[in-house]
């Protein structure tokens, strides 16, 4: 071989070993995955646990029960058998929450007067979430349990239910009053928590 060609192969044996190591740590990181990236995918992976965290706790420790009581000034007419109220009492849509007071227990329950001008009553309690004893409030057209948050919209009370529907309680209206049976009002009792019964 002639001095020259020696000389090319060695000026290329000397830039070849280092561009053979360079290649060979690049597909070393690409097989390893040791691949020096930003840490953009991180940061962002970081954000999104703690919003989701945070939203989480929110959730769990927003207290639904506060929501402004609707006040208003009527006389019930009340008697052993039965509860009266004057139906233009729930003219405005607005759910009014009452209770009865029987011996040592007290039922809960609400009237309200759906957007499709009905006048409808319900225990302040479900089949399902009973036990926590919070009820519902209202939230426009809808009742919300206080417990699980489902929505249940103003025409389903007192027609839909089971699981966490708000439960129907017997009504009728007469004479521009809105008459419950203190019988119907006592039938409430599953929902209260007596000794031994959860």
């Amino acid at each position: 071989m002639s001095k020259k060609k020696k000389k090319n192969i060695q000026s290329e044996n000397t830039v070849n070993p280092k561009m053979n190591f360079e290649k060979r740590l690049a597909k070393k990181d690409v097989v390893l995955g040791t691949n020096k990236k930003g840490h953009l995918p991180l940061i962002v992976a970081l954000v999104c646990s703690v919003i989701i965290v945070g939203g989480g706790i929110y959730y769990v420790s927003y207290d639904r029960s506060v929501t402004a009581p609707v006040a208003a000034s009527f006389s019930s007419e009340n008697t052993l058998s039965q509860v009266t109220f004057p139906a233009s009492l729930f003219e405005d849509g607005k759910a009014r929450h009452f209770e009865h007071v029987s011996g040592n227990f007290t039922i809960k329950y609400f009237i309200l007067k759906s957007s499709d001008g009905i006048i409808r009553a319900a225990f302040d309690a479900c089949d399902v979430c009973w036990p926590a004893g919070k009820g519902y409030y209202q939230e426009g057209d809808f009742m919300v349990c206080r417990n699980c948050g489902r929505r249940f919209a103003s025409i389903q009370v007192n027609e839909v239910k089971g699981g966490c529907n708000p439960a129907p309680l017997n009504r009728k209206l007469e004479n521009e009053k809105v008459i419950i049976e203190v019988k119907d009002i006592l039938e409430g009792i599953q929902y209260v928590n007596l000794p031994g019964k959860v």
